[in-house]
C-alpha cells in the first residue's frame, strides 16, 4: 500500500459522509448528527497518514522534502486542508448544515489528480528554486487561507440561495449565522494568505535577491488578497451584510481557483510558480 491508495481512501469517507451530509441536509427532520462527522474525521486521519508516508517516502528515495512541491502534491494538500478547516471551524461555527458541500471539495480535489493534466504522482526531487526552509511555511498557510476562503464560498453560496427563496424568521437567522461563517472564515484566511504573501516575498528575497517579481502568481495573489480586503472593509467598516457580501466571497473564490490552478495553464501566465 502507498499514499496513493491512502488517499482513495479517504477519498471513499469523504464521499460517504458528504452523502450522508446531504441526505440529512435535505431532511429538516434530522440534524447533521455523529455519523457523518466519524466518517470525515476517518478521512481525514487516512489522509494525514498518507501525507505522513509519503514525506517519509522522500526520505527512502534520497530527497527528503515534505509533499508540497509539485501539482499532484499540491492538489492533494488541497484537499486535506479544506477538510483541516473544515473541522477546525466546525467547533465553534454551525457548519454542519451545508458540510456535505465542503467535504465533498475534498473527495473531488483527491480525484481530480487522476485528470489534472500534469498531476504525476511520482515522488521527484526538489528543482533548486524549490529547495528553501521557507517552502513548508509558504505553502501552508496559502493552503490553509485557500481553504477557509471555500468554505466562506459555499457559506456564500447557501447565502444567495436562502436569499433568493424568501425572507421568513427562519431564514433570517440562516442567513445571519452565514454571515458570521462569511466574516470568521474570511478573516482568518486572509490572515494566513497576508503571512503566505510575507513569507513567499522573503523566499524569494533569499532565493532571487528581491521580495517581488511581478510574477504571475504573485501578482494574482496579491489581486486575491485585495478581493478579500474589500470583503472586511466593507463589512467592518461599512456594514454589509447579506448578498452583497455573499457575492463578493463567491467572487473571491473565484480568483482564488484561478491563482491556485488557472495562472499554471495559461501560456501567457507562465512564470516562476508554474511548477506547482
Amino acid at each position: 500500500m502507498d499514499d496513493s491508495t491512502l488517499n482513495q481512501i479517504a477519498m471513499v469517507f469523504y464521499m460517504a459522509a458528504s452523502l450522508v451530509f446531504l441526505y440529512r441536509f435535505s431532511d429538516n427532520k434530522h440534524k447533521p448528527g455523529k455519523v457523518p462527522m466519524g466518517l470525515t474525521w476517518s478521512g481525514f486521519c487516512v489522509q494525514t497518514v498518507a501525507f505522513i508516508w509519503r514525506w517519509i517516502a522522500s526520505y527512502r528515495h534520497g530527497f527528503g522534502h515534505a509533499p508540497l512541491s509539485n501539482r499532484y502534491e499540491s492538489v492533494i494538500f488541497f484537499s486535506w486542508s479544506v477538510v483541516a478547516m473544515f473541522l477546525i471551524f466546525d467547533r465553534f461555527l454551525p457548519l454542519r448544515r451545508f458540510g456535505g458541500f465542503i467535504v465533498v471539495l475534498g473527495a473531488v480535489g483527491i480525484a481530480s489528480t487522476s485528470i489534472i493534466p500534469g498531476a504525476d504522482s511520482t515522488i521527484t526531487p526538489l528543482i533548486p528554486a524549490l529547495q528553501s526552509n521557507w517552502l513548508f511555511f509558504h505553502v501552508v498557510t496559502c493552503f490553509l487561507g485557500y481553504s477557509a476562503f471555500a468554505i466562506a464560498f459555499f457559506a456564500g453560496i447557501m447565502s444567495l440561495a436562502r436569499q433568493g427563496v424568501g425572507a421568513n424568521v427562519e431564514s433570517s437567522e440562516i442567513i445571519r449565522n452565514l454571515d458570521l461563517i462569511m466574516y470568521r472564515t474570511v478573516m482568518s484566511g486572509f490572515i494566513l494568505l497576508t503571512l503566505g504573501i510575507i513569507s513567499g516575498s522573503a523566499w524569494a528575497y533569499n532565493a532571487w535577491g528581491r521580495y517581488w517579481g511581478w510574477d504571475p502568481k504573485e501578482v494574482w495573489s496579491l489581486i486575491t488578497w485585495f478581493v478579500y480586503a474589500v470583503f472586511l472593509h466593507a463589512r467592518v467598516t461599512r456594514g454589509w451584510s447579506g448578498k452583497r457580501l455573499a457575492w463578493i466571497s463567491v467572487v473571491g473564490f473565484i480568483f482564488v481557483l484561478f491563482t491556485f490552478l488557472g495562472v499554471n495553464y495559461l501560456p501567457i501566465f507562465k512564470g516562476l510558480h508554474t511548477y506547482a
